[in-house]
């Protein structure tokens, strides 16, 4: 899917386009200035551990923009520096090597000078992977990795920030991260397979039927959930759902309010302070004035069958 399906609707930014920076690369013309982001999608033996890699990129001397909830992002900072206002209230510094947890609501992000980040989506594997801790401690909250688990960390942002060309800081990290895989038992793979499906559900997704497709009472899936994926299966579901139709309204142009009456909500009430709690702006934004990060955020979809469907979707 490409940047057309974003919609001709204007507002406070611009329409993303494709750009001249490479394939699966986007701009998007900003009040503060252009934004770019450019997707890589992971070699075939680490799909199932990451989603995608991304270079984003600012010119402006201050920006400032929100982020839907999403997966664990391991974010290195090659030059500028900022700060997120996480979901819940505290205000936290970026350090260079940031793992951002598993996010449950909408983040806003401000950067102080022109910036460039290469960051990559965790999936639960890759989350085991790289932190192996439970998600759950770390939602809506972020930590040094370079400080806090691995030094080799600093090591690969040196090298990345003497590179130029895209490709190569991919390369570069792919090479790095395809070292700290862990192998896991086919009862996990199992396990996060079925949660997966369960969340791609386009219903809302019941704990019963997750607990009838792993054998799994609901106290276990909590906790397994929790570990994994950084929250309860009832609130991944909220999560997931707020996703799928935030990506119907602004790419495929659906009806907010037949989604609303399709998708398990009490109300139209319900279903705005859903879609503004996980992605920080109202159907109507989305549909006639989405941000430009959101706009680049919902282009993950271009890549397609190489990333999981998981990662598509946040």
């Amino acid at each position: 899917m490409g940047s057309s399906s974003i919609g001709a609707a204007a507002g406070a930014a611009g329409i993303a386009v494709p750009d001249t920076q490479g394939p699966l690369s986007y701009s998007v013309d900003a009040a503060q200035g252009p934004v770019r982001l450019r997707y890589f999608a992971p070699p075939p033996k680490l799909r199932r551990h990451f989603g995608s890699l991304y270079i984003f990129s600012v010119s402006a001397d201050r920006y400032a923009d929100m982020t839907r909830a999403d997966v664990p992002q391991l974010r290195l900072m090659l030059a500028g520096d900022g700060r997120y206002h996480l979901h819940g209230g505290a205000v936290a510094p970026t350090p260079d090597v940031c793992l951002l947890g598993p996010t449950l609501g909408a983040t806003r992000f401000e950067l102080d000078r022109p910036s460039q980040v290469v960051g990559i989506s965790l999936l639960p594997a890759g989350w085991i992977s790289l932190h192996g801790g439970d998600a759950s401690a770390l939602a809506d909250s972020l930590c040094d990795l370079a400080a806090e688990r691995d030094a080799a960390y600093a090591g690969l942002l040196a090298d990345l920030r003497a590179e130029e060309d895209g490709d190569v800081m991919a390369d570069l990290c792919w090479m790095f991260l395809q070292d700290r895989v862990k192998p896991l038992d086919a009862a996990t793979w199992h396990l996060l397979e079925s949660i997966d499906a369960w969340l791609m559900d386009e219903g809302s997704p019941r704990i019963e039927v997750l607990a009838e497709m792993t054998g799994l009472s609901p106290r276990q899936l909590a906790r397994l959930t929790n570990k994994y994926y950084g929250a309860p299966p009832k609130l991944l579901a909220r999560k997931y759902r707020a996703l799928r139709c935030s990506a119907r309204i602004a790419l495929d142009r659906e009806s907010w309010q037949t989604l609303c009456d399709d998708g398990g909500f009490y109300d139209q009430s319900h279903f705005i302070r859903e879609i503004k709690h996980f992605i920080g702006l109202t159907p109507h934004q989305l549909m006639t004035e989405p941000s430009a990060v959101a706009q680049l955020t919902l282009l993950r979809r271009s890549l397609g069958g190489d990333v999981a469907v998981l990662n598509r979707l946040s």
